[in-house]
């Protein structure tokens, strides 16, 4: 018999220059959105990684992430991998995870990003999503 262990949601509001955060573990939806470029990153980051890290869903879970930056720094980008990872290792184990990349249809650099992503982290069902600017 396996224990399951109860997450409470996870929600940060944005600020400047951290994104919107909602890890909402018990309806399987995780949520990054607007800009991440935070003084410390690690310290930002981490605690999202942890509480991932000692989640256990059911093995036939349906995750669904959420992530819609319009702008991220390059220790963002770092901490966003290992995040990232953490998922990957959940589809791994059985989860179905699709990973939904929401980006500016006039940003190349973020697109190809995304794609990235696709290459690394091939457990992950990635999707691809061009928005407009507004």
């Amino acid at each position: 018999m396996t224990e399951t262990i109860l997450m409470q949601t996870i929600q940060l509001p944005a600020t400047d220059c951290t994104p919107q955060v909602e890890f909402d573990f018990a309806a399987q939806r995780f949520e990054l959105k607007g800009e991440s470029w935070p003084e410390n990153a690690a310290a930002f980051y981490r605690p999202l990684m942890s509480a991932l890290e000692s989640w256990s869903p059911d093995g036939d879970a349906r995750l669904v992430v959420d992530i819609a930056l319009s702008y991220f720094n390059s220790s963002s980008t770092k901490m966003l991998f290992g995040l990232l990872e953490s998922f990957n290792q959940l589809a791994q184990r059985g989860c179905a995870v699709r990973l939904n990349w929401y980006y500016d249809a006039e940003d190349d650099v973020s697109e190809e990003f995304g794609q990235e992503l696709a290459l690394d982290f091939t457990a992950l069902d990635v999707q691809l999503h061009a928005e407009l600017s507004q």
